[in-house]
């Protein structure tokens, strides 16, 4: 197992943008607290699965858990983001810690960024995101990952599930990470 390199992905504005818009529909007003976390269930659970993210986020290990960083980025709204993804305005909006819809209207969501494994981790994610209150979400993402960062950046590795093949599943992406399409 190699320790001098770290294990990145290239984020995917696209899925995080299908991901949020989805919330957003399906949980109109959803709290910030409840949409990050679903986020990081998600990609734990997919990398543990799959051996890859769902979004590739870069996760800072905040006081009340894991917060992926272009994400909330994304979900209030940032120029950079809207840019990448070739968008004037979202259709939602940051009003103070809920995510609402912009207008009235139900746009459709457009889930093909997302593949069949990514849509079904996910949506598990955020059943058990929204079902949780604020405390039970915070105890539930204060693991061994989110301990490892010590309230700086979390890293891949430390999501990784103690199995038998860690190590395998380990130099697999310590070589492959950086290169994966997500």
């Amino acid at each position: 197992m190699k320790t001098m390199n770290i294990i990145r992905f290239k984020f995917s504005p696209k899925k995080a943008y299908a991901a949020l818009h989805w919330m957003v529909n399906e949980h109109p007003g959803i709290d910030l607290h409840g949409a990050l976390k679903a986020c990081y269930f998600a990609d734990k659970d997919h990398l543990n699965a799959h051996q890859r993210p769902i979004f590739g986020a870069t996760y800072r290990a905040m006081r009340f858990g894991p917060v992926p960083v272009e994400i909330y980025e994304l979900a209030k709204g940032d120029p950079l983001w809207l840019a990448e993804l070739g968008m004037d305005r979202l259709p939602w909006r940051l009003d103070g810690f809920r995510l609402v819809r912009s207008d009235n209207s139900v746009a459709e969501v457009d889930r093909s960024a997302l593949s069949e494994t990514d849509q079904t981790i996910f949506s598990s994610a955020l059943a058990r995101s929204v079902k949780m209150n604020f405390n039970e979400r915070t105890a539930a993402t204060h693991g061994r990952d989110w301990q490892a960062a010590e309230l700086g950046w979390m890293r891949y590795e430390d999501m990784i599930d103690d199995t038998a093949h860690k190590a395998e599943t380990l130099d697999y992406l310590y070589e492959n990470a950086r290169f994966m399409r997500l």
